[in-house]
C-alpha cells in the first residue's frame, strides 16, 4: 500500500480496528499521521532481511509517540530466514528487549509449525485450508530443548515486570500461564518488554497466536490516558476520559478526496458522535455537520449510525478539518 488503510474485525470477543500503514520509505508521513491516533502496534520484520532502515524509522516514530508494540517476524519459510538473528538486530539497532512468544518449529528444514512459549505446545496450521485450521499438540522432547533458552528469555522477562511472578521464578516454582501473561502484558504496556511472534503470513503460519497476541498484550482505548487538548474558547487545558460518557473529542488523521467528494478519518478519543450531529471544530472555531458515517474496509465502506470512543471511522460533511 502507498497510503493507510482501515479495516475493523472482531477476535477474541475484542472489536480490533487495525490502520495497515505503507512500508515504503517515501510514504512515511502517512505512518506518522497514523501512529498519532493508535493505542498499539505491530512492527513486521522480515525473517531474512531482519530490522531494516525504514523498520528503524517506524520503531523511532513509535516511540516517540509511546506505543507499546508486538513484534512479527514474517517470512520464516524462505531460504536464509532466521529468526535469532532478528531478535539480535532489535536489541542491537532498536535497542529493544524482544522476548519470543512464538518460536519457529522446522521439519526437514521446512518450517511448519510455531511453539507457543507460554503452554509449551506446538502449534500446527493444515495446509488444506491455508493455515485455517490450528492444533496444538505438546511438544516434544527434542522440540522442547530447542526452545528452552527462549522459555527462560520469557520467564526472566516476565519476573522483571511482576513481583508475584519473579517470587514463583525465584523460589524455582512453575508460573501459571495466566500470571505470566499478566506480567508480560503489564512489562509491554510499560515499554520495557515488547513480545516476539514468528510466522509466514504467505502460508498464514503463526499469523492466529500474534492476533491473540494483540488482544493480551496490547491496551483496549478505555486503559489509554485521558485525551489532551485546549479549550477553543478560554485556552484552557482540558482532558476527556476514554469512554462514550464524556464529552466529544476526535482528532482528524487523513483526509481524501474520493469522487469530488471529501472524506474525513476520525479516531474519536470521547463522548460519541451520531449522523446528523453538529460538531466544533477546535481549530477553526467554526461548526461542521456529520452528514455521513461509515466503518472502513480498506476501500469499502460501511455506512453507521453512530461511533463512539475509541472508534476509528470516516466522515463526510465536514469541510475544514485538514
Amino acid at each position: 500500500t502507498i497510503t493507510a488503510a482501515v479495516t475493523q474485525f472482531s477476535w477474541l470477543g475484542a472489536e480490533i480496528h487495525l490502520i495497515d500503514t505503507p512500508g515504503h520509505v517515501d510514504f512515511t508521513i502517512e505512518v506518522e499521521r497514523s501512529l498519532r491516533v493508535l493505542d498499539g502496534a505491530v512492527a513486521v520484520f522480515c525473517g531474512v532481511g531482519g530490522v531494516e532502515p525504514q523498520s528503524e524509522v517506524v520503531w523511532r516514530q513509535a516511540d516517540r509517540h509511546g506505543i507499546p508494540r508486538l513484534a512479527f517476524v514474517n517470512k520464516l519459510d524462505r531460504p536464509g530466514a532466521d529468526f535469532d538473528r532478528v531478535l539480535g538486530d532489535m536489541a542491537r539497532k532498536l535497542g529493544a528487549r524482544g522476548v519470543p512468544l512464538t518460536a519457529p518449529l522446522y521439519d526437514d528444514g521446512i518450517f511448519t509449525a510455531v511453539a507457543d512459549l507460554l503452554t509449551m505446545e506446538r502449534v500446527s496450521f493444515s495446509p488444506e485450508d491455508q493455515g485455517a485450521t490450528v492444533a496444538r499438540t505438546p511438544l516434544s522432547a527434542a522440540e522442547s530443548r530447542a526452545c528452552a533458552g527462549y522459555r527462560e528469555a520469557l520467564l526472566e522477562a516476565a519476573a522483571d515486570a511482576d513481583d508475584v511472578a519473579a517470587e514463583k521464578y525465584l523460589a524455582g516454582e512453575v508460573v501459571p500461564v495466566p500470571l505470566l501473561r499478566a506480567a508480560l502484558r503489564k512489562g509491554t504496556l510499560s515499554g520495557k518488554v515488547f513480545p516476539v511472534f514468528a510466522g509466514s503470513a504467505l502460508r498464514n503460519r503463526g499469523v492466529q497466536p500474534a492476533m491473540d497476541g494483540i488482544v493480551h498484550y496490547l491496551p483496549s482505548p478505555e486503559e489509554g490516558p485521558p485525551a489532551r487538548g485546549d479549550d477553543p474558547r478560554t485556552g484552557v487545558p482540558e482532558t476527556r476520559e476514554p469512554v462514550p460518557s464524556a464529552p466529544f473529542s476526535a482528532l482528524v488523521f487523513k483526509v481524501l478526496q474520493e469522487e469530488g467528494r471529501r472524506t474525513v478519518y476520525l479516531r474519536i478519543y470521547s463522548g460519541k458522535a451520531d449522523e446528523g450531529d453538529t460538531l466544533l471544530n477546535a481549530a477553526t472555531g467554526r461548526k461542521e455537520k456529520v452528514a455521513r458515517l461509515f466503518r472502513m474496509h480498506a476501500g469499502k465502506k460501511e455506512r453507521i449510525a453512530g461511533a463512539a470512543a475509541g472508534d476509528i471511522v470516516a466522515v463526510r460533511g465536514i469541510r475544514f478539518a485538514g
